[in-house]
């Protein structure tokens, strides 16, 4: 396996390029944070200087700027971009269809092939076969189920059977690089679940590829452009980067944070806010009594969020056009909240307030993908016996993560 972690050339010019009120933005030893098209920028694009390429991307990948990394790639001295690949929700993030067809790129002409539209998910020997090497700049949110991780281990598996070079250019883990909570897969691996990691892994896209390349054995020419100036403390409205909505429904950071526990819950027979404005972001269903499930729900006592009465009629998704009661989640102390916590216990409280209605019978499972965790909530078990059917593995998982580590 060759693993190539380009360091940072000369940047004052571009520090200096990008002006001094921007620079504020980002309070990391009083240097902005770099996502790994900006680092690639400093460098001329040199690492990409004579090849041929592929980028998978969406309207996430970005720059500093906000100007698409298509674009910059595009125009880039000695580089060719021959075709882009798009992931689910498509190559702006627009689309939240089961299917999503090949197009052209309205600005550049660049043929897109769509890798959201068959149950194969990754890049075709034929579509490889004029590239020297594949670029994946796509913004992940942190979380196991969120399917951009899966789009980047089977391309990968795809640049490994071809031979083609794999350059991830790294992107900041918007909830934070420091807590990682959840149980490991059981079961093969799936396209909400590709690999053997917990719910919140704690990891850049880079370094989960790093842990993938190896684990997987795929051997794959790997290079990861770093990101530059990021410590693992930091939440993405700390640095200074330009929020992009990663998908249709994650619509700001509160939002991503919360994601890896509630939505566990929205396979279920509760609305999770699919079709409102604020996914996510509110629970319900026309069986909840909104003010008594706020109030056992804060009896819980759990650390960083609070929960308020409140109703909705979602447009789309269950209950579409059918008036909702239910919760509000708001986030108190981002530092210290428990998403898989929230989640676990408002499935919990849910199954004990209204069992002729609520049941997460493998339901719950479809993200999830822990059983022994399903039912031990189906009993319900206390919150602290559900989390020791996982600790050891968590443990483990800890210690493997540790080693892909690149960011400290």
């Amino acid at each position: 396996m060759l693993i190539r972690l380009f360091l940072i050339t000369a940047a004052c010019l571009f520090w200096a390029s990008l002006g001094e009120s921007e620079a504020r933005d980002s309070k990391v030893n009083n240097k902005m944070v770099l996502n790994g098209i900006d680092h690639l920028a400093t460098q001329n694009f040199a690492p990409l200087a004579g090849l041929r390429i592929g980028l998978i991307t969406n309207q996430t990948g970005i720059d500093r700027k906000q100007q698409s990394t298509i674009d910059l790639l595009a125009n880039a001295p000695d580089v060719k971009l021959v075709k882009l690949f798009s992931p689910e929700h498509g190559i702006r993030g627009k689309l939240d269809t089961k299917k999503i067809d090949d197009s052209r790129d309205s600005k550049t002409g660049l043929p897109v092939f769509s890798l959201y539209k068959n149950k194969i998910r990754k890049p075709s020997p034929e579509q490889l076969q004029d590239l020297d090497a594949l670029v994946f700049d796509i913004q992940d949110i942190g979380c196991r189920f969120y399917t951009y991780i899966s789009t980047l281990g089977l391309c990968m598996e795809a640049a490994a059977d071809a031979g083609k070079q794999f350059i991830v250019l790294d992107r900041v883990n918007p909830i934070g690089g420091q807590q990682v909570d959840g149980p490991i897969r059981i079961g093969p691996s799936k396209f909400i679940a590709y690999h053997d990691i917990v719910i919140q892994h704690g990891m850049t896209i880079g370094e989960l590829a790093l842990m993938v390349n190896s684990e997987r054995k795929l051997h794959a020419d790997l290079s990861v452009i770093p990101i530059q100036h990021w410590n693992r403390k930091q939440f993405f409205d700390s640095t200074g980067l330009p929020w992009v909505n990663p998908s249709p429904n994650i619509r700001n950071l509160a939002q991503a944070i919360l994601y890896p526990g509630i939505g566990l819950i929205e396979f279920t027979q509760v609305s999770v806010g699919r079709g409102t404005d604020t996914p996510f972001e509110i629970i319900g269903a026309p069986y909840i009594d909104g003010p008594s499930l706020a109030d056992k729900l804060n009896n819980q006592q759990l650390p960083g969020v609070k929960f308020k009465a409140t109703h909705f009629t979602p447009a789309t998704s269950i209950f579409a056009r059918q008036k909702c009661k239910g919760v509000k989640i708001i986030l108190t102390d981002r530092e210290n909240y428990q998403t898989l916590n929230t989640g676990l216990i408002i499935a919990r409280t849910l199954l004990d307030s209204y069992p002729d209605d609520f049941d997460p019978k493998q339901k719950l499972n479809t993200l999830l993908l822990h059983p022994p965790t399903l039912n031990a909530l189906t009993k319900q078990q206390s919150l602290a016996d559900i989390r020791q059917l996982w600790q050891a593995d968590l443990k483990k998982f800890l210690t493997r993560r540790n080693r892909y580590l690149i960011y400290r």
